[in-house]
């Protein structure tokens, strides 16, 4: 499984999109919160393990979720994180051998190699691609758009990762 964090908040990320000749579109940017998401990609089977939080993502919210995932895994695993300081820092590390003792092996990906992480391309599928205009109406439509995406990841939303 691959590990990562990413926030979306009511700033709009679209690229472009297409309007009939003459109109404009156009979403209102508002101040808001971010949105942090957590997740474990399994890209084989297809499925994420995330939850999101408004909280600040700091190690002992990284730990909270790894132990939380660690507990419902049932066969051995290793997630593959990248090299970020909540990642590395002392008391995260310090649990790896727990971690290691209940079936999950952390493996971390050379410094600076983002591309080596499939879960981004789900972060930027979903900052950019699926995303609905109605998620930017308030952080409540951008929360439900967010926990729609992680219901459905891999029956209504996939990646072709092959």
């Amino acid at each position: 499984c691959y590990f990562d964090e990413s926030g979306f908040n009511l700033t709009p990320n679209l690229p472009y999109a297409w309007s009939p000749v003459g109109t404009t579109i156009s979403i209102p940017a508002k101040m808001s919160k971010n949105l942090n998401v957590l997740g474990f990609l399994n890209i084989n089977k297809q499925k994420l393990f995330a939850s999101c939080t408004y909280d600040k993502v700091d190690t002992d919210v990284v730990i909270e979720h790894f132990n939380l995932f660690a507990s419902e895994i049932t066969k051995e695993t290793i997630a593959i994180i990248d090299n970020a300081s909540i990642h590395t820092s002392h008391k995260f590390k310090a649990m790896l051998e727990m971690w290691e003792s209940q079936g999950l092996t952390i493996f971390y990906l050379p410094p600076y190699s983002p591309q080596l992480n499939p879960i981004e391309i789900l972060w930027k599928f979903m900052k950019y691609y699926w995303i609905e205009f109605d998620a930017y109406k308030s952080a409540k439509h951008m929360q439900d758009y967010v926990e729609k995406i992680i219901i459905g990841y891999g029956t209504d939303f996939e990646i072709n990762f092959g």
